[in-house]
């Protein structure tokens, strides 16, 4: 080999190292002069279930996505690593998930990492402009993970029947995804993460992560903001700083949950959501809902929802210090007034306090077996979380969804009162038409049915000659 053919030879060699290097990001996270200490707490934390609530350009995305990446090739620093993982990548639709997740985790991956691609849209050689359905990475025990790339958009159903190493939630997943997401990683002693921005107020997740970290030894989570950003320029941090309003900062910036100060229901406008009452359809007549209570207020609820799912809160009954034998003949003198189904038997179902089902000193029965007794059936099967159920109450008020009876004083008395405490949870006082309000909610009622009109023979001979036409145009 003459010292030309040498030279070139070094040259090239030299070339391709210069390519791995640059093509290895990852080697490089996180470790010069510049660290961002909350990422490396997140990876250090040795909790199963592990979030990160950040502000936009906090870097929570980028911490997700080498997380996801260290455990498919087998090479994380803090845990035991894996051979062969399998995990998911969630975000809120496609389109987010290629602009964001999606091209975050390609930013760290090495070509030469890469054992196949399959994409749901675009091309193999430019996956970052496409969507993947999954891509098997080359692991260094030997083996092969497999990553899939995961939209909310597809429903519940898409997410269930796997067995999971890892989930990740870029942003926040809706509540029966994430439940379905955990049974996944069961199996395999697997784990859960999410990097969010907190955009949505009081949801599921402040209820059940945010406030649970500290009950739940599995459950951990950190907010990060711009200052904790080492590579975030102090003078784009002012530039966005300007352009936000003080709530948008709040979450935006500061990571930070952002509705626990002031009236809890600012959406409910009584000139808008109060309306007299009319006479209601029957067949909009949908439940009942009551909070059971002896010393403090029984409220109770009449709910009916149109053919389009709006509700309308069409009666109330309020009152404490009375027995239920009193409670149950007010609520059927009312259900009476009202004109309100009833079974075969003549009598009530409502939804009421779980609570309702616990047997008291004073009685032998619980409150649910008296109002049996007097011929209210309830089913105690509601979803209490409050914050979720908060959140459920706010978007029906802000989606102008629901309208009140002027009749149900004390329920619009507690929507007007209704505060923020400290510890970021609402005051326990007068709020007991608000937890009846907030159980029928969250049981997410349906709208009702418009009556099946039978079909003219001359209607269902049209219906076959549209079909038939249909079928020979295919």
């Amino acid at each position: 080999m003459t010292e030309k053919e040498i030279l070139n030879t070094l040259l090239l060699i030299e070339k391709e190292e210069r390519r791995r290097i640059d093509n290895d990001k990852l080697s490089t996270y996180n470790t010069g002069e510049k660290v961002h200490k909350k990422q490396i707490a997140f990876h250090k934390c040795q909790r199963r279930n592990r979030w990160v609530f950040g502000g936009n350009r906090s870097g929570k995305t980028e911490c997700g996505a080498v997380e996801a990446l260290w455990w498919a090739r087998g090479i994380h620093p803090y845990r035991q690593n894996r051979k062969d993982v399998a995990g998911w990548i969630v975000s809120l639709s496609y389109e987010v998930q290629r602009d964001v997740a999606q091209g975050k985790f390609l930013s760290y991956l090495n070509p030469d990492w890469i054992e196949d691609i399959v994409m749901q849209s675009g091309k193999k050689a430019s996956a970052q402009y496409g969507i993947i359905d999954y891509i098997l990475i080359k692991n260094v025990f030997g083996g092969t993970s497999k990553i899939s790339f995961k939209s909310c958009d597809q429903g519940r159903e898409k997410f269930q029947g796997a067995s999971l190493d890892f989930v990740w939630f870029d942003e926040e997943p809706p509540k029966d995804i994430y439940d379905e997401c955990r049974m996944r990683v069961v199996d395999r002693k697997g784990e859960l993460w999410g990097t969010m921005t907190p955009l949505k107020g009081l949801t599921w997740v402040y209820d059940e992560i945010y406030l649970n970290s500290s009950q739940d030894e599995e459950i951990w989570h950190e907010h990060v903001e711009w200052a904790d950003n080492p590579f975030l320029d102090s003078e784009e941090v002012k530039n966005l700083s300007k352009c936000m309003d003080e709530e948008s900062l709040s979450s935006r910036r500061y990571g930070r949950f952002s509705e626990a100060e002031g009236i809890v229901y600012k959406e409910f406008n009584p000139s808008i959501h109060v309306i007299e009452p009319f006479d209601t359809p029957f067949e909009w007549q949908d439940n009942i809902s009551i909070d059971p209570g002896l010393n403090n207020p029984l409220a109770c609820l009449f709910f009916s929802i149109d053919y389009d799912g709006n509700v309308y809160v069409v009666g109330e009954w309020y009152m404490a210090g009375k027995d239920i034998d009193y409670h149950a003949g007010e609520i059927f003198a009312l259900a009476k007034k009202l004109n309100w189904h009833t079974d075969s038997k003549g009598r009530l179902n409502a939804l009421i306090d779980s609570a309702a089902d616990q047997h008291t000193l004073a009685s032998r029965k619980s409150v649910s077996e008296l109002f049996y007794e007097r011929n209210i059936i309830v089913n105690t099967n509601v979803d209490k979380q409050l914050f979720s159920g908060i959140a459920q109450v706010k978007s029906y008020f802000a989606e102008n969804k629901i309208k009140i009876f002027s009749t149900c004083v004390n329920l619009i008395r507690e929507l007007k009162t209704y505060w923020w405490g400290k510890g970021d949870k609402p005051i326990k006082k007068d709020d007991h038409a608000l937890d009846a309000l907030r159980y029928y909610l969250s049981s997410k009622p349906q709208a009702t049915k418009l009556p099946s009109v039978e079909m003219s023979a001359i209607a269902k001979d049209k219906r076959k000659l549209i079909k038939s036409l249909s079928r020979r145009q295919k």
